[in-house]
């Protein structure tokens, strides 16, 4: 199986979608709750349920360029076993979540149905 692609700092805004489970639950908020306590990150609902085209519980985390070398291996090094999709945010979903997908860990399914290719 080849592995995912890795992040590159290519783009101006991006998006990272933490992913999680009920026994990784505790994990990935923590997680979240340090990018935006110790990094000034903006961060999203942690949802408990599959929302939009990820296929796993999961929680946003918003970044720019200029953020992207500190957070990116900040993300890599406290993840522990979460999987972290890091895409693009350039107004084209479809292609944010697929040309421009990145991956921490294993890539996870995406439910690309409702985006326009």
């Amino acid at each position: 199986m080849p592995s995912p692609n890795r992040p590159i700092n290519v783009h101006q805004h991006y998006h990272a979608h933490v992913y999680f489970d009920q026994q990784t639950l505790a994990i990935a908020q923590d997680l979240c709750q340090a990018a935006r306590e110790k990094l000034g990150l903006q961060v999203g609902r942690v949802h408990q349920k599959p929302v939009g085209p990820h296929t796993m519980w999961s929680c946003q985390i918003l970044f720019s360029r200029s953020e992207f070398d500190k957070l990116i291996p900040w993300l890599d090094q406290h993840r522990q076993s979460l999987s972290i999709l890091v895409h693009a945010d350039t107004g084209d979903d479809y292609a944010d979540h697929t040309r421009f997908a990145y991956w921490l860990g294993n890539e996870v399914a995406l439910d690309l149905s409702g985006f326009s290719a």
